[in-house]
């Protein structure tokens, strides 16, 4: 929402994170706070408990690149999470109080011809917000929570089905937070996202779990196994692969070892008579919101 303090929620939800220990300091008694205290924190990052206490509170805007360095190392922030914080810096010193609002998203021109130019190889195009833009049927033969109009994350977390094809689902789950965390970005005030955030966080413990952790990790290229109900296990390559042009949208395509049993199971799955009786199937409707919860916790 315009004016919420997006760094200092980071700050202090990954300070909650970090185990005494770990960061060389005696847990000696009992703890009134979860992770480090804010004088903890501050020493360790070598600013004064005072400028922590504002940068926090969102009466300090401006922190050097340095100090975000420090305080970085200090909350033992991996390299995603550290390119994040000094995002949500720059976004909270800007003028006008965050970005500008975004209008609903287009697929961009040509997309859908593409996707089903690649026959046999499940493609989907996905917006900043997860939602499907387009889809090959191969896609939808796959997981039907790839058809155009759903949301990855809110099928992901509301969705039975949608979480029984992951043998990884918590996993899976915890990824989808990350990335949507690390598409937003700064972005706080964009209605359509904050929707979305304050919905799954209502409807769903996990999710509000998993996001007041500010975990942030980018879609990459890597390995993810389905157990689908017909193909049975499948352990495919995922591409992610940038639309240029675009707001964030993105490519995500599917591709199995040549020669495997993924691969023999797949393009069985992908046929055109099974992967167009999927793509005709009616479509859920979107989960009904639930009472609001809080955007940047």
């Amino acid at each position: 929402m315009p004016g919420t303090n997006a760094l200092g929620s980071f700050l202090k939800a990954r300070r909650a994170l970090v185990r005494p220990e770990d960061a060389g300091l005696p847990a000696i008694g009992r703890r009134r706070v979860a992770g480090l205290r804010r004088d903890e924190l501050a020493t360790l990052a070598g600013v004064s408990l005072a400028y922590l206490t504002r940068l926090e509170q969102g009466r300090d805007r401006n922190p050097s690149e340095q100090v975000l360095d420090a305080l970085g190392a200090a909350l033992r922030l991996d390299a995603d999470l550290t390119a994040h914080l000094h995002a949500l810096a720059r976004d909270a010193s800007r003028p006008n109080g965050g970005p500008p609002r975004r209008p609903r998203e287009q697929p961009a021109p040509g997309a859908g011809d593409l996707l089903d130019a690649w026959a046999g190889i499940p493609a989907y195009l996905r917006g900043r917000r997860f939602d499907v833009l387009a889809a090959n049927a191969a896609a939808i033969a796959l997981a039907p929570m790839y058809r155009p109009g759903r949301n990855l994350v809110r099928d992901v977390f509301l969705d039975p089905g949608a979480r029984a094809l992951f043998p990884r689902c918590d996993a899976v789950a915890a990824g989808s937070v990350a990335a949507l965390r690390a598409v937003a970005g700064a972005d706080l005030d964009d209605p359509a996202l904050r929707e979305l955030v304050e919905e799954l966080s209502a409807a769903s413990d996990d999710f509000r779990r998993l996001w007041e952790r500010h975990d942030v990790r980018p879609t990459r290229n890597e390995t993810k196994e389905f157990a689908h109900p017909v193909a049975g296990r499948l352990v495919l390559r995922r591409h992610s692969l940038a639309v240029g042009g675009t707001d964030g949208q993105v490519v995500i395509a599917y591709q199995a070892d040549p020669g495997t049993p993924s691969a023999a199971a797949l393009a069985g799955l992908t046929a055109s008579d099974h992967a167009a009786a999927i793509h005709v199937a009616e479509p859920r409707p979107p989960a009904s919101h639930g009472p609001a919860a809080s955007f940047a916790r």
